[in-house]
């Protein structure tokens, strides 16, 4: 007896940026096994950035496309290339903070250029290159990422949401002179993965149960047709969006985010705060308008009530931290508050509005977490805000960046948070979800205490003993601190071109 097998069609020129980014962290799984380790960096390094480069390049000439492909497993439309877009320019900036990394006395996993100390034999160690398996890592977990955004069926997304992780999990215990705590985040940022994977899994079961498919277009279509108990359909939609949530680091499922950025090297913790928001967001947006658009009216009171949550706790107990890491991670749990806003404003502006507001975080935080890894003393970096007092007038020019940033986060007029906030609230009221506004601009207002409090604190205070010292960036950390302001700048005085690309993207394709 014989069946006939056909290879599902797969349009290559579509999956090309998944592709070059997959193909690349396999060549570098292979230059840790054979190129001599004191060229391993420089070729590890060339090779991600030419790498993420090509894939951004491939997605800026597949603009205007709409396929399924792979099988039906992936969708190339608008929302996916403008999103995989921002992940791979947040991608670049990411790996240049990492590539300004070396190996300091004791086998830490700290920035370049360092205070050294020591012997000359310490010394010598110190300029060693090291961790270069942080590359191949880094382009494995951008691959996941991109086909996160992409899936166009449950399976496939959990496939990708796995792809994302783990090479996560190993890039947070990188961080070998404050070992334990770099672990302590690696094991709490796994046991979240888990529980994510574990909700994510059991409401794929519940979907199939229901719709006869994990096909995101299929759901859809079962809404209105199938003969099953709608039971079955809300916990499939519950437990997704639960474990979605995690990935978002939304309330109340943000607990030991802010032990992983904390614990995490810098490097990573900036690749992680910009260009796992886009993943995780993208897929929440994936799944919500098109899987489960018809339930809107079902989801969005709780989904709502997630937002205003996620936004209020982020604000209040941001204006309690003294670490600025601490303060950056529950930063980052009020802004996906004000991404869900958007998300919440159901429809295409609601859509566009969530792209944009995530690109403009993105940078900001990226600049925030470029200008951290600067500042130092003996030990190594250092984050407590007492440190930082008086820096302003030791450093002005690095500080002058780290306040447009700050300013930005805080969404004052003229930056990129500005208009990111505006976007999200304006997309709100247009569907008369008032509430979700009123509970954004208290946000607002509370969250903004903390970062301006960081900003008087640099300029206001005079300098002391404790206060750090601000290490002169090299080339690509100041590559990386350029962008980061130019963006944040350039976003909040002329954001009508990403505005205008981001709404022509906001189309999902079924």
């Amino acid at each position: 007896m014989t069946t006939d097998f056909q290879l599902p069609a797969i349009d290559y020129q579509a999956i090309s940026p998944l592709l070059i980014l997959f193909g690349v962290a396999c060549l570098g799984v292979l230059v840790e096994a054979f190129v001599p380790r004191p060229a391993r960096r420089r070729v590890q390094l060339g090779m991600a950035l030419v790498g993420v480069l090509a894939a951004l390049g491939a997605v800026v000439l597949l603009a205007g496309t709409n396929v399924v492909t792979a099988g039906g497993s992936v969708t190339v439309d608008g929302p996916a290339l403008f999103m995989q877009g921002a992940l791979l320019a947040f991608g670049v900036v990411a790996l240049l903070l990492i590539g300004e990394r070396r190996v300091e006395p004791g086998g830490a996993f700290v920035a370049q250029p360092a205070i050294t100390v020591g012997s000359e034999a310490d010394q010598r160690q110190a300029s060693a290159p090291g961790a270069t398996e942080v590359f191949p890592l880094a382009m494995f977990s951008l691959g996941g990422m991109a086909l996160f955004i992409a899936a166009s069926d449950l399976l496939t997304m959990f496939i990708a949401l796995e792809l994302l992780s783990l090479p996560l999990y190993l890039m947070c215990a990188l961080a070998r002179r404050h070992r334990l705590i770099s672990q302590e985040a690696a094991v709490k940022y796994f046991l979240l993965g888990a529980y994510a994977s574990g909700f994510f899994l059991f409401g794929v079961v519940l979907a199939y149960g229901y719709a006869g498919s994990v096909d995101l277009a299929a759901i859809h279509a079962a809404v209105d047709t199938s003969q099953m108990n709608p039971a079955l359909l809300y916990a499939a939609l519950a437990l997704i969006v639960m474990g979605l949530l995690f990935k978002t680091a939304a309330a109340p499922f943000h607990v030991w985010a802010p032990d992983v950025y904390q614990g995490a090297p810098t490097p990573i913790t900036a690749f992680m705060a910009a260009c796992t928001k886009v993943a995780a967001f993208g897929a929440l947006l994936r799944v919500t308008y098109v899987a489960f658009e018809r339930l809107a009216w079902d989801w969005l009171p709780v989904i709502g009530v997630i937002a205003v949550l996620t936004m209020l706790v982020g604000a209040v107990l941001a204006v309690t931290q003294t670490d600025l890491k601490r303060l950056l991670a529950y930063s980052s749990i009020a802004n996906a508050g004000f991404v869900l806003v958007g998300v919440l404003a159901v429809g295409r502006t609601g859509a566009s509005s969530a792209m944009f507001y995530l690109v403009a975080y993105g940078f900001a935080v990226l600049g925030a977490f470029a200008v951290i890894s600067l500042v130092r003393d003996r030990e190594g970096e250092t984050t407590h805000l007492s440190r930082w007092a008086g820096l302003g007038r030791r450093s002005p020019l690095v500080a002058g960046v780290f306040t447009v940033v700050m300013l930005a986060l805080a969404g004052i007029p003229l930056t990129g948070g500005f208009t990111a906030k505006f976007a999200v609230f304006s997309a709100a009221l247009e569907v008369g979800e008032g509430w979700l506004v009123i509970a954004g601009v208290v946000s607002s207002v509370i969250i903004a205490f903390p970062y301006l409090r960081v900003v008087v604190m640099m300029w206001l205070s005079e300098p002391s003993e404790s206060t750090a010292t601000m290490v002169a960036p090299g080339l690509l950390t100041g590559t990386a601190l350029g962008i980061g302001a130019l963006a944040v700048v350039g976003l909040g005085v002329v954001p009508g071109p990403v505005l205008d690309l981001a709404h022509d993207a906001a189309l999902f394709l079924r």
